[in-house]
């Protein structure tokens, strides 16, 4: 399980739909800071401010070669998300599945007194 810093910076980059759209451009394949740029309407520096913050919460490697910065997801970070959600889930099933019970219990012993 990450650490909590880190999870919590994933879900800060993907809590704006900036940074969320990028990483559905990403998702095609590895793009430069450049053509990122022109993927979304902001200037260079924006998208390298968005880049960095993804890159905080481990949505996002970056490489450089030369004085090209390429970008690439990074699926370590989706996946701690995701088992943070898939824990949440689990725990909300349990529950759920208990008031079930709960109710299905009360209901037989309505039905049982009528």
């Amino acid at each position: 399980m990450p650490k909590a810093p880190l999870l919590d910076e994933t879900f800060r980059a993907l809590s704006d739909p900036t940074r969320r759209e990028l990483l559905d451009r990403l998702a095609e394949g590895p793009a430069t800071l450049s053509d990122l740029a022109g993927f979304v309407p902001m200037t260079l520096t924006a998208v390298m401010q968005h880049v960095h913050l993804l890159e905080a919460g481990g949505l996002v490697e970056t490489h450089k070669q030369g004085r090209v910065r390429t970008c690439a997801l990074a699926p370590s970070g989706f996946r701690a998300a995701e088992g943070w959600l898939a824990e949440r889930r689990t725990l909300w099933e349990r529950r759920l599945d208990r008031l079930g019970m709960v109710l299905d219990d009360q209901a037989r012993r309505r039905g049982d007194r009528a």
